[in-house]
């Protein structure tokens, strides 16, 4: 039995893909939760043998998220998404995620890439492999990637610094830094256009 723990912030379809998976006779939902942070607690908790996180998310986006998963518990996960991004493709890639699927994937169709990453191997929807290998790369370091990321939910330069464990001084010159190579004038517009091409 593979046991799953499923995080995604719409109850209707966390509700709905969970009931789908569970007439799976390989596959066991043990927990569905609502948010980034909610996911780590309780795959330590419950040590599943993969977990399946929605990329947008409350408190720790999905690739966040398994990022801290795997840290604690040798497990895997798998991201699905509305929007196949494919600058998020290769940080999830980089982050050592097992399976990328978007949530127009049908139940029986993820029930498989579950097994398939259970199993050991790797699955990302062709689709957005495609994108992937034909996007802009970014002119970004990963460092004012990380600022520009986190600074999407924290309000202040210090927020920012406190979350990567930077001082706010180097905060600023990563945003400064992010800033003049997009040819913006403030962060909210660094971190917008980096969302936009995929890159955070």
């Amino acid at each position: 039995m593979i046991r799953v723990l499923f995080a995604d912030d719409e109850d209707m379809i966390r509700t709905a893909l969970a009931t789908l998976l569970d007439l799976e006779e390989d596959i066991e939902v043990i927990a569905s939760v609502g948010d980034g942070v909610e996911a780590v607690a309780k795959a330590v908790e419950l040590t599943p043998d993969v977990c399946l996180l929605d990329l947008e998310m409350p408190g720790h986006d999905g690739v966040e998220a398994a990022e801290r998963i795997a840290r604690k518990v040798a497990t895997k996960s798998i991201i699905v998404t509305r929007h196949a991004r494919p600058g998020v493709l290769r940080r999830a890639m980089g982050a050592g995620v097992a399976g990328f699927v978007t949530k127009s994937s049908p139940a029986s169709e993820l029930a498989e890439v579950i097994r398939a990453v259970a199993a050991g191997r790797r699955h990302v929807d062709p689709d957005i492999a495609a994108s992937a290998l034909t996007a802009e790369r970014t002119p970004l370091t990963e460092r004012e990637l990380d600022v520009l990321r986190v600074g999407r939910t924290a309000p202040t330069v210090q927020g920012i610094a406190d979350e990567l464990h930077l001082a706010p001084g180097t905060v600023r010159n990563y945003l400064s830094q992010a800033m003049r190579k997009l040819g913006v004038a403030t962060r909210r517009e660094a971190s917008d256009v980096a969302w936009e091409e995929g890159w955070i």
